[in-house]
């Protein structure tokens, strides 16, 4: 779990960023009351949190998330993969560097700046206008990052797919305000947790409170659910 303050993220999505961070504090109440282990970082996103906490593991790392930015984070070399459960756990994907090449024909890490400028409706971005799925992959394994882009313009360097290399000049300031919005960090101000679950027993009164107040319903009937499973 994470905040983060007004920033160029809530500029490029708007309300939809705020309306986000107006649920944290009862997403925040429902774990405690869960009795669930929470990590957080002032004025960083819950993805700079995993990303943080999966760049310090010494081990393999499983991220389970419905949440494609986090495509970013897989790292064949140190064992992290993605649990992709966008489409329900029964249709679990596992994506490694190879998944993601296979997907979007581009470099394994270099989902980041594909999502900058192919966009993504589904987290509010709108990417560079003219520039689809084909040409951000040609355009990402041509110079790997955004900042990759910009340096190629500012040097006047060739390469580039046809037209494209217009589309980022008039989409410049989009493409420079993005980079901290795509990118997650992997050091955040993360306090440390040992990912317990559940850190304490959970308080069924202040359940039940919440639910009531907030008509929580199945959702809250699920997490407990899930959270009962005893592994192995």
């Amino acid at each position: 779990m994470a905040e983060r303050s007004a920033s160029s993220r809530e500029v490029i999505l708007g309300s939809k960023g705020i309306r986000r961070n107006a649920q944290i504090p009862i997403i925040v109440d429902v774990l405690a009351a869960a009795g669930v282990a929470m990590a957080a970082a002032k004025g960083f996103e819950a993805d700079d949190v995993i990303g943080t906490l999966a760049a310090r593991a010494d081990g393999p790392v499983e991220v389970v998330t419905g949440d494609r930015d986090l495509f970013q984070l897989v790292d064949d070399a140190r064992g992290v993969r993605i649990l992709y459960i966008a489409r329900g756990v029964g249709k679990l994907e596992v994506v490694d560097e190879a998944a993601v090449s296979k997907r979007y024909q581009i470099p394994g890490r270099g989902y980041a700046a594909f999502a900058a400028l192919r966009g993504d409706p589904s987290d509010g971005l709108p990417g560079v206008p003219g520039v689809g799925e084909k040409t951000a992959a040609a355009l990402v394994r041509a110079f790997g990052s955004i900042e990759g882009m910009l340096t190629a313009i500012d040097a006047g360097h060739g390469g580039w797919p046809a037209g494209s290399r217009a589309k980022l000049v008039a989409a410049r300031k989009y493409l420079e305000a993005v980079l901290p919005v795509v990118r997650v960090a992997s050091d955040a101000p993360v306090v440390g947790t040992d990912g317990e679950l559940p850190a304490r027993p959970p308080d069924p009164a202040a359940l039940a409170a919440l639910d009531e107040r907030w008509e929580l319903g199945g959702s809250l009937g699920r997490m407990m659910s899930a959270l009962a499973v005893k592994p192995g």
